[in-house]
């Protein structure tokens, strides 16, 4: 039967007419088996493809069984297989599967070929509607220099066709090799941005494109379109529609007006206040995302500092700190607890959203309350007052904006090269006034400003809402944009991603205020961030295409198997939480996530290591969580909130974050493994 066709595409668009014509070629009688030989002699090109529809009209079948013998100095062989499989191939058991089976002589030049054995087992779940295609990948280690065997097999309760695609490829580095390579990567990158030997952005795209750079030399090169789709466009879309609305948020006062009535409910104590606002950041997390909390806090917490004289880099630091424990307490508070509470295997063993708030609210409550006391005392010998007067601050920061926008200015035309010149001459003339200022004027401020009712005072009047109308416009567009986030989580019906309501409201409001200045909203939002995010993204995905994500969970499953039954359970959940934190902190949490939970579910599978899921996956949310404190670039919120403080002027450093991030994350992390460990190993806790 010859299989290969000009007429048969398989392209996603055609997969269905390509199927039906197929099939309609070569239909076959009832109780004929099947049994078909690829042979690639000279696959000379970068990957072989080859797709095929067979009528099944047995139970056991044979579909295909490729010989693959030139493959020259090749440590690995990716498999790539497209066909009617299910969505969640780890956590779904049907009747209908396929099985694929690698297996390899011992030596392919000897005169006496040894017979082959099989090396590796994969078992494909199918979905009942054949005409949709899900693509699967997995790697193969080629053992030797043997000639390498892949038999498909379909099993099948009643006689059926199953279309399939198969494309394989071969690696010319061994798995240690790309994670080593890729640990060397993610070591450059944060070299690059620890010293700020470049900026942030720049350094994740240096690190992307040096991933891009090893997946090539290895054997794997994905197109243009390929790490185009790596990126997520949904997070994109959310802080993009988020900033154009705070953007225009900023137009009506509400952020001064809020500022103020923060320091009165605080009668002038500035730790009260802060207090008051990481709660508050931690509360509205743990039910929106953190991103989007962060939003909306940050302007307000910058203007507060501006109006009391404090530095905004401590406050803002302390309430993404708080935001990142607050939204591990809930199933959509952050990305991983989605991610968990979305997987159907762990839905039908009971873990939904109820049982999984239930249990994380708890501990996370627990955290709350260690780490505000905690907070304090790092805060301790820290003086959240600037040293210089108010007046002396905001002169600073004046200079700063204008020489800011300044820079921003392209001279294109002489017009605007003349205002140009008058910004940079403004500039000028307020650097002369701040040094005379500086010679003599001198003032010491206190800890805490004893008028601080007259000083509210001079604030009201000071700090009023600008434009009402406006306010009432973003507000109501606001509360609608929030109220859907909401009903996202909770509602099934809804079927709008976050990026594409953010994106929805952002539209809606410039239609109702009318802007005409567009250019002057644009400039608003923080374009370095989104290229970061971006490029994060690829370079994430890179290297999990580098099997470092993979290699981390096998070696954590390994570690987990060797320790002694009566300690197993307590071993594994202090190793699942602590490896979980420690990834998260320096790679993104979504992707580890998605990785840990089929490690852990085949762990909690395997009679020989006896140990229950539930502690792990509650050890794996808590790590992945938590762990987003210890560096700047260990959370999307944290990103956010030093992009949104850079752009007013006050942005602060990777060590700067370290130093007070790192100590919580290490702090909240202990406090929920103690949780955990009575919960479960104490209490028993697992059913």
């Amino acid at each position: 039967m010859a299989l290969h066709n000009p007429d048969f595409t398989t392209d996603d668009d055609s997969w269905d007419n390509s199927s039906a014509e197929f099939e309609q070629r070569f239909q076959l009688g009832s109780g004929m088996t099947i049994s078909v030989l690829f042979f690639f002699p000279y696959p000379t090109i970068h990957a072989t493809f080859c797709s095929f529809l067979l009528e099944v009209c047995t139970l056991t079948t044979v579909l295909t069984a490729m010989n693959l013998t030139d493959f020259h100095d090749s440590a690995l062989m990716k498999l790539e297989i497209g066909g009617p499989f299910v969505a969640d191939i780890n956590g779904q058991q049907t009747e209908e599967y396929i099985v694929v089976q690698i297996s390899q002589t011992e030596d392919a030049g000897s005169r006496r070929r040894r017979q082959q054995q099989v090396v590796y087992n994969w078992s494909l779940p199918l979905s009942s509607r054949r005409n949709q295609q899900i693509i699967t990948t997995r790697t193969f280690e080629i053992l030797n220099r043997g000639t390498i065997f892949v038999n498909i097999q379909a099993f099948l309760p009643e006689p059926g066709s199953v279309p399939l695609s198969v494309k394989y490829q071969y690696l010319h580095a061994s798995i240690e090799t790309q994670v080593t390579i890729a640990s060397i990567i993610l070591v450059g990158v944060y070299v690059l941005i620890i010293l700020e030997i470049v900026h942030r952005t720049l350094a994740a795209m240096l690190g992307s494109l040096a991933a891009l750079a090893a997946l090539a030399v290895v054997g794997e090169r994905p197109s243009m379109v390929k790490v185009v789709e790596w990126i997520d466009y949904e997070t994109l879309a959310l802080l993009f529609g988020m900033m154009i609305l705070v953007a225009i948020f900023s137009e009506t006062g509400f952020f001064d007006y809020c500022a103020v009535k923060a320091y009165r409910y605080s009668r002038g104590k500035v730790w009260a206040m802060i207090t008051i606002l990481c709660l508050i950041a931690a509360i509205l997390s743990a039910f929106l995302d953190n991103v989007t909390t962060m939003l909306l806090f940050t302007p307000v917490t910058i203007r507060l500092c501006e109006v009391l004289n404090l530095d905004p880099r401590h406050v803002l630091i302390a309430e993404v700190i708080f935001t990142n424990i607050g939204g591990a307490a809930t199933a959509v508070g952050d990305p991983p607890n989605v991610i968990i509470v979305s997987k159907q295997e762990l839905r039908r063993v009971g873990l939904d959203f109820a049982a999984f708030t239930g249990h994380m609210f708890v501990g996370i409550c627990l955290v709350l309350l260690v780490s505000f006391p905690f907070l304090r005392l790092l805060y301790w010998n820290k003086k959240l007052y600037n040293k210089e007067p108010s007046e002396i601050v905001e002169l600073k920061h004046e200079i700063y904006v204008w020489r800011l926008t300044a820079q921003r200015i392209n001279p294109a035309s002489r017009e605007e090269t003349a205002v140009k010149c008058l910004l940079l001459q403004k500039v000028l003339t307020l650097e002369i006034l701040l040094r005379k200022k500086l010679r003599t004027f001198h003032r010491q401020i206190s800890q805490e400003d004893k008028n601080w009712e007259t000083n509210i005072q001079e604030l009201q009047k000071k700090h009023r809402i600008t434009d009402k109308i406006l306010l009432i416009k973003c507000l109501a567009v606001l509360g609608c944009v929030i109220l859907m986030f909401f009903l996202n989580s909770f509602v099934p019906g809804i079927h709008l991603d976050l990026g594409w309501i953010a994106m929805l409201g952002a539209i809606w409001l410039l239609v109702l205020a009318d802007i005409h200045d567009f250019e002057m909203i644009l400039n608003r939002v923080e374009w370095a961030t989104l290229l970061f995010f971006a490029a994060l993204f690829v370079l994430m995905e890179a290297l999990a295409h580098l099997h470092l994500i993979d290699y981390i969970g096998e070696q954590t499953a390994l570690l987990i198997k060797v320790v002694p039954e009566e300690q197993r359970l307590a071993v594994a959940i202090i190793l699942v939480l602590w490896v979980s934190a420690l990834a998260s902190s320096v790679i993104d949490n979504i992707p580890f996530t998605a990785t840990m939970i089929p490690v852990l579910l085949n762990l909690s599978k395997d009679p020989d290591v006896n140990l229950p899921m539930k502690p792990l996956i509650f050890s794996l949310a808590m790590g992945a969580c938590l762990g987003g404190n210890g560096t700047l670039i260990g959370a999307s919120a944290n990103v956010v909130c030093a992009g949104i403080a850079e752009q007013h002027g006050y942005g602060f450093s990777f060590m700067e974050f370290f130093r007070l991030g790192f100590p919580m994350m290490t702090v909240s992390c202990t406090v929920g493994m103690c949780y955990l460990l009575v919960a479960h190993v104490v209490v028993g806790w697992n059913s």
